[in-house]
């Protein structure tokens, strides 16, 4: 954890705080999901100063996966797309805002969620409180294991009262938190939000993304219909592609996002046009993965706090702890 890589976390996080903070400001009912998603990535892209309209610009600075806006029992991965009917924000929604901020492929991975209900004040505070639970009990050598029970007894502690019925808070199972490798949103250690049985430590120079998802449902999550977004699969071999659109569909998605994630805005952003084909032939070969949104059952909600910690030799920093959050 040299300056450069502490200069390069700390710009990407202040440009964090700086556009969730301008954000915080036009949520409010009326708004639309795409104008958000807009206003987060323009927002991150003039402050990092990298548009990323030319070849590779996208891979010096700007966003580090498409921007997640889930409503209600959509938990995560769910971003708009072109041409989809417009998802507009009510009063009795609960909206969760993730996204992130790479320099150089130093990821920010932060989140929060925004209710305007007080119904719902109760289902926010656990999840806050479990994720500033994670955070505490976060540190170099800390088992895996006791930081994930410390945080399911916290948000389990709580409970929510939604049409006269008192509903408890479950922490969510089917994802988790997770440590951040350069230009790869998720590496392979996982911070599950459940009591668990694992001898994975934290260790020094790791940096995770503290993050806990409680609901109101079943707290299972399943896959739903849509695409949010796409990864380039680095361990695949591209040889034996004979579609010339999915070669040059993989010579973009290299030049312009190597192993950062991103979505169908992002491709046509660059230009990237009649790119379905190609698309198909890529992720049928396993050369990029596909990713859908995450969803709990119907009529259910679930909130969603989250945090970048860095594990340095001397100390740890929740290096896109804000006022706010």
């Amino acid at each position: 954890m040299d300056d450069e890589f502490l200069n390069d976390y700390r710009k990407a996080a202040e440009v964090h705080r700086q556009v969730r903070q301008y954000v915080q400001t036009i949520i409010k009912p009326g708004v639309s999901m795409s104008r958000l998603a807009d206003e987060i990535e323009d927002g991150v892209r003039a402050l990092t100063g990298h548009q990323g309209l030319d070849t590779g610009d996208a891979l010096q600075a700007g966003m580090g996966f498409p921007t997640g806006l889930c409503l209600n029992n959509v938990a995560a991965h769910w971003t708009p797309n072109p041409g989809a009917s417009e998802v507009i924000l009510h009063y009795d929604d609960v909206l969760k805002v993730d996204f992130g901020v790479h320099v150089s492929g130093r990821i920010v991975d932060s989140a929060f969620t925004v209710a305007f209900n007080p119904v719902f004040d109760s289902l926010l505070a656990a999840v806050k409180a479990a994720t500033n639970t994670g955070l505490k009990e976060a540190g170099v050598d800390a088992r895996i294991s006791h930081i994930s029970a410390e945080i399911q007894e916290v948000m389990e502690s709580y409970e929510v009262e939604l049409n006269g019925k008192t509903i408890p808070v479950k922490a969510v199972r089917s994802i988790t938190g997770h440590n951040i490798l350069r230009y790869k949103i998720h590496g392979d250690k996982q911070v599950p939000f459940i009591k668990t049985h694992t001898n994975q430590l934290m260790e020094e120079g790791d940096v995770f993304a503290i993050e806990t998802f409680g609901s109101t449902g079943k707290a299972y999550l399943r896959d739903d219909v849509g695409i949010y977004g796409y990864g380039r699969n680095e361990h695949a071999n591209p040889t034996g592609l004979h579609h010339a659109s999915a070669k040059s569909l993989l010579k973009k998605i290299d030049e312009n996002f190597g192993t950062l994630v991103f979505s169908k805005r992002y491709l046509e952003r660059i230009g990237v046009k009649n790119y379905h084909l190609g698309m198909k032939s890529l992720v049928s070969k396993g050369i990029v993965e596909s990713y859908a949104p995450l969803v709990d059952v119907p009529g259910s909600y679930v909130a969603q706090f989250e945090h970048t910690v860095l594990l340095r030799p001397n100390c740890k920093e929740v290096i896109s702890r804000g006022d706010d959050y």
